[in-house]
């Protein structure tokens, strides 16, 4: 053991100096990063991307350079267009994105360039797009939501002062539905008492791990770290080898069942044009979908029930437009799609609150070549350039001098009818290319939670509605401290006075 630690701290020691010398990842004594180095920007912001969101107001061009990270970050529009069409191909998710992500994401398509993502755009787009698949995905979150959330939520209204985690519900909700739509699986984790998933604990853990590697300025360090199955890097590969074990035997299960007509599950989907041979190839772009499913769909309603709390005028509205195409009455608490489709201001709400609070606050990928952006900064090959569009959702020069309001109407016509935005300039789904294959499906899913839960119950954030959001650092944004609320059955007007 001795002769073990007496090699390895000198080759730590060696790395990291090794580092600090050769990579672009020296000290700078620009003013933007030495406050990353020191977090010296904690001292005025409450999360980063605030920070981020602040600098790049300042900018005369949007876009600024965080010199120690070999990255340009960028809330410009015409940049980000640059980046998703006009010049889609110099920027690909990259080598270097592959690393930070492959031991979790694999060949995933979240992870995956060239003939290996567009395999899987193909398919995902002809099975999301398909009429059979969103027949059986709206039945799966119809099915949640009368068996689960609303037993869930009825059991918490009924002792005045219980105070419900809503973050955790809405993420239990979502494993559950994509867990069944993905695999076919039901891991039960709205039941209450609220049980604890493997799967999902592994999961939360995995997931934020990697996004701290991503955000680490000596990538060596965690390499090394990585390699010696210690610290965090020992806890990751724990958590993946759980994913793995998990997802292996349950495409093993699908397997000796065979596949029949009557698998809608994306696995099976998957399985019938996948080699047989390959169930690893089959587990990364399954933990792709559970990703995206899972966690979006969470942080974007986390994002929009908190923004409720601040506007009951708009609570209001949306309660409004209920009644009229559903009828008004607390009984009838699920739509129909058609009936979701009429329902232009609480879609309205929801794309404002994910302006405000995106349920992936920034996005990156990696120069190929030499490129000059449309705002003329300059990026050299192999430069991490960043769209941010939680800063994006805080420029004046994008949404005009009401940027900081929640306002619901900017998305809607004269006539009262949703309106959407040129997704460069709102690229929460992405843009181009590489567009959110699974958007709809997304919609959707939100929109059935948001009905029955306005429809039905009287939300109120625990402690206030004033506070700001803290975020944790992820793949994508999760509250700290989840969303503590209160929560009461309308059988009456004005049950909190």
């Amino acid at each position: 053991m001795l002769l073990i630690i007496s090699f390895i701290i000198p080759l730590f020691i060696f790395l990291f100096f090794h580092t600090l010398f050769h990579q672009k990842l020296r000290y700078c004594s620009c003013e933007i990063c030495h406050a990353y180095l020191t977090s010296s920007w904690r001292n005025d912001f409450v999360n980063l991307g605030d920070w981020y969101a602040h600098l790049l107001r300042r900018s005369p061009t949007s876009t600024i350079k965080v010199h120690v990270l070999n990255s340009v970050v960028t809330a410009n529009p015409s940049n980000v267009e640059h980046m998703l069409k006009t010049r889609f191909h110099n920027y690909p998710k990259g080598k270097q994105f592959s690393v930070i992500l492959g031991d979790l994401l694999g060949r995933g398509i979240f992870n995956s360039d060239g003939d290996t993502w567009r395999f899987q755009r193909k398919l995902a787009s002809l099975e999301l797009g398909s009429v059979s698949v969103r027949v059986f995905a709206h039945e799966i979150v119809k099915t949640e939501i009368e068996t689960r959330l609303i037993p869930v939520l009825n059991s918490f209204s009924t002792e005045p002062g219980s105070v419900l985690d809503l973050q955790d519900v809405f993420r239990r909700f979502s494993f559950d539905t994509i867990s069944k739509l993905s695999f076919g699986f039901d891991p039960n984790c709205l039941r209450f008492p609220f049980p604890t998933s493997e799967f999902a604990v592994a999961f939360d853990t995995a997931s934020t791990l990697s996004a701290k590697r991503a955000l680490a300025p000596f990538p060596l360090l965690w390499k090394v770290k990585r390699m010696f199955k210690i610290g965090s890097e020992k806890e990751l590969k724990e958590s993946i080898n759980v994913i793995n074990r998990l997802a292996g035997d349950l495409i093993k299960q699908r397997r000796l069942t065979g596949l029949t007509n009557k698998n809608n599950d994306l696995i099976s989907r998957f399985m019938a044009v996948v080699a047989e041979d390959d169930d690893k190839y089959l587990r990364d772009i399954v933990v792709s979908f559970l990703l995206a499913g899972r966690d979006t769909v969470a942080a974007g309603l986390t994002g929009f029930f908190w923004l409720l709390t601040r506007h009951p005028k708009m609570e209001n509205r949306i309660r409004e437009e209920l009644d009229r195409v559903m009828g008004p009455g607390f009984d009838s608490f699920t739509a129909s799609c058609g009936e979701m489709r009429e329902m232009h201001y609480l879609h309205a709400a929801l794309y404002e609150s994910m302006r405000l609070y995106p349920p992936v606050q920034f996005d990156s990928k990696f120069a190929l070549n030499d490129d000059v952006l449309a705002d003329g900064t300059r990026v050299t090959g192999g430069t991490r350039v960043t769209y941010h569009p939680y800063a994006m959702g805080r420029m004046s020069r994008i949404w005009g001098p009401d940027y900081e309001e929640f306002k619901p109407e900017r998305w809607l016509d004269k006539e009262g009818k949703f309106r959407s935005e040129n997704p460069v300039k709102y690229p929460i789904f992405q843009a181009g290319a590489r567009v959110c294959v699974g958007k709809e499906m997304a919609i959707m899913e939100m929109k059935s939670i948001a009905v029955a839960m306005i429809k039905k119950f009287e939300t109120r954030v625990k402690g206030g509605s004033t506070e700001t959001l803290r975020f944790a650092p992820g793949l994508t944004a999760t509250v700290n401290g989840g969303l503590p609320v209160l929560i009461q059955e309308r059988k009456a007007e004005g049950v909190f006075n």
